[in-house]
């Protein structure tokens, strides 16, 4: 079965309308076939796996907030475009989420304990924000239970956690020395069902959305590193795919924010960027639609995504004196002299990346264009 056929079926049922059109849906399809590092032979199956869904039964998503200042909840309402965001929620059961929700109170948590019952084992729980365990968890406290309690009654149900962000993945700002209340992550709470790690501060939507599809097209949860990070996200160094790369195999680096070398794109390696103990997808995937993301807009990486980066990486300003990569460490003075072989790789892996996402919207298109009003082929 086509793709076609899919969003055939999906216009009968009244489902693609002014929301979301063919080539939209399709062009999600294809960007998500390659966030996960598929042919694009796949864009078909990924869409029937989303319409297969909605034929069974969503899979329930309940987001949880915690010790967080709901960033990743914006970063998520902000995933590729308002309208492929909305098709991504209508094939999966968000049935609690205090940011979105209509209902408050009561309402809320009563949504909850229904949804739960009714997809006991299957249910898919996002947490956002770190959670506090001094004095048996008082520090965050939700509908008259802590944060503790309510992670220990919803495991049982669970199908497997979602640590959404560095706070709820690794502690994030509340666990940085001193930690006053007692910050812990969800995997060192959660010992019984599987957790991944989506890292950053705030995660990219689509790493997200990504994990969704995954687990749509596949049954199953994605292959994850020694970190419980998602690989396909977190398996290169942003270092790898930076488009300032040539700049630091050049030698060419920031010494001062607003100077020369700043004005003319060079590295922000010396004025503490760490992309090159960072793993993220961020240089390739980039943010709002691949517009941009923090080292094009001048500002180095903060290692964000990294365990204990608050304390590991500040002061934020200062470069890490030594950095691995080729082989052998070398020193950032040094490494203009060895690489010149290595000048591009950067851009060249963005490129890469990037043509590999456009070549997916172009066949998208192809797939989209039969089944268009004007078109008299199906």
């Amino acid at each position: 079965m086509g793709a076609l056929d899919v969003l055939e079926r999906w216009e009968r049922a009244g489902f693609l309308d002014d929301r979301v059109s063919r080539r939209e849906f399709l062009k999600f399809c294809g960007r998500m076939a390659v966030l996960l590092g598929l042919s694009e032979t796949m864009i078909p199956r990924i869409a029937e796996a989303v319409e297969n869904t909605i034929k069974a039964r969503r899979p329930s998503v309940i987001w949880l907030e915690f010790q967080d200042c709901a960033g990743n909840t914006e970063s998520f309402t902000r995933a590729n475009s308002p309208s492929v965001g909305q098709a991504v929620l209508e094939a999966i059961s968000l049935d609690y989420h205090e940011t979105l929700m209509a209902a408050a109170g009561f309402q809320a948590e009563q949504a909850k304990e229904e949804a739960l019952k009714e997809n006991s084992g299957k249910v898919i729980v996002v947490v956002e924000g770190s959670i506090p365990a001094k004095d048996n968890g008082v520090y965050c406290t939700i509908g008259g239970k802590t944060a503790l309690q309510i992670l220990q009654e919803i495991e049982p149900h669970a199908l497997a956690f979602v640590a959404v962000g560095t706070c709820a993945a690794f502690g994030g700002l509340p666990k940085a020395n001193p930690n006053p209340t007692g910050a812990v992550s969800v995997e060192d709470v959660i010992k019984q069902k599987p957790v991944i790690n989506v890292p950053g501060c705030p995660a990219n939507p689509d790493v997200l959305m990504g994990i969704l599809v995954h687990y749509l097209v596949f049954g199953r949860l994605p292959d994850l590193d020694n970190q419980k990070r998602p690989l396909f996200a977190y398996g290169k160094r942003i270092h790898d795919t930076c488009e300032r790369r040539p700049h630091f195999d050049a030698g060419q680096f920031v010494l001062s924010f607003d100077d020369y070398g700043a004005r003319q794109g060079y590295c922000l390696y010396k004025v503490g960027c760490k992309g090159p103990e960072t793993y993220n997808i961020c240089a390739a995937w980039r943010w709002n639609l691949g517009a941009s993301w923090p080292v094009k807009a001048g500002h180095p990486c903060l290692g964000c995504s990294e365990r204990d980066f608050w304390d590991r990486f500040t002061p934020f300003y200062s470069r890490i004196p030594l950095m691995s990569g080729f082989g052998v460490e070398k020193r950032a003075d040094d490494v203009g002299k060895v690489a010149v072989g290595l000048t591009g790789i950067g851009i060249v892996a963005h490129a890469i990346y990037t043509g590999l996402v456009r070549k997916a919207e172009r066949k998208a298109e192809e797939l989209a264009e039969p089944s268009e009003p004007d078109s008299q082929e199906s």
